[in-house]
């Protein structure tokens, strides 16, 4: 399977998703934002980080690159996107999934290991399912918030993936994943990538990375 691995200036996270994927057996490989073609890709990684500094809002300038409308297509395809921390802004501004995220409930930058409860059926989180999975975060805005109709709609129709087991961040309902509602589009603030090897003392993220080669829309 080969993942292509979203580059943006600002992105700091590219190698650890390059390298977490890579040791599991799959063809990642870097695609720089200015792309115009994801020709040949089977899924993307949009990793964490900082795109263009954060500037006017987290992921806002990110989901306007040129090779987000190649993302889109994929998505689009059925094809799995994964968007993790900085990534899951830039799918939920580029509009692949629901809600928005805003600055920390008590404005404070987040780095530590959180625990998560599983609540999707979908692929992404079906390997998941019933565990309680200990993932790190590194943050300042990964507060989920929605209208009302919006997080009702998530809640309703399961695209809630996984939710703090204790709500670092004041996100609403807690909420540290949500999924597209076909399933294939994924986007969360821990970062599963830096919990997929012994090597680093947690290998909770892999149950996540593994969903890869399973989502399909």
């Amino acid at each position: 399977m080969k993942v292509a691995v979203i580059r943006f200036p600002g992105s700091n996270c590219d190698q650890d998703a390059f390298h977490a994927l890579n040791d599991m057996g799959l063809k990642a490989e870097y695609v720089w934002h200015d792309s115009g073609s994801l020709d040949g890709f089977d899924a993307a990684f949009v990793p964490g980080g900082f795109s263009y500094g954060d500037y006017l809002r987290c992921g806002a300038m990110a989901a306007r690159s040129r090779i987000m409308g190649e993302v889109n297509r994929l998505a689009e395809a059925g094809c799995p996107v994964l968007g993790v921390c900085n990534g899951f802004q830039v799918l939920t501004e580029a509009g692949l999934l629901p809600g928005a995220l805003m600055q920390n409930e008590h404005e404070k930058f987040l780095c530590q290991d959180v625990f998560l409860t599983t609540e999707s059926d979908a692929s992404w989180t079906r390997e998941a399912k019933g565990k309680t999975l200990r993932i790190p975060i590194a943050h300042g805005e990964g507060r989920y918030i929605a209208d009302a109709e919006t997080l009702a709609r998530v809640e309703g129709e399961g695209q809630v993936a996984f939710r703090y087991v204790e709500n670092v961040n004041g996100s609403m309902n807690s909420i540290a994943g949500v999924v597209s509602p076909r399933g294939n589009v994924m986007g969360m603030m821990p970062h599963p990538e830096r919990a997929a090897s012994l090597r680093l003392g947690n290998t909770d993220g892999l149950v996540i990375l593994r969903a890869l080669e399973l989502v399909r829309a």
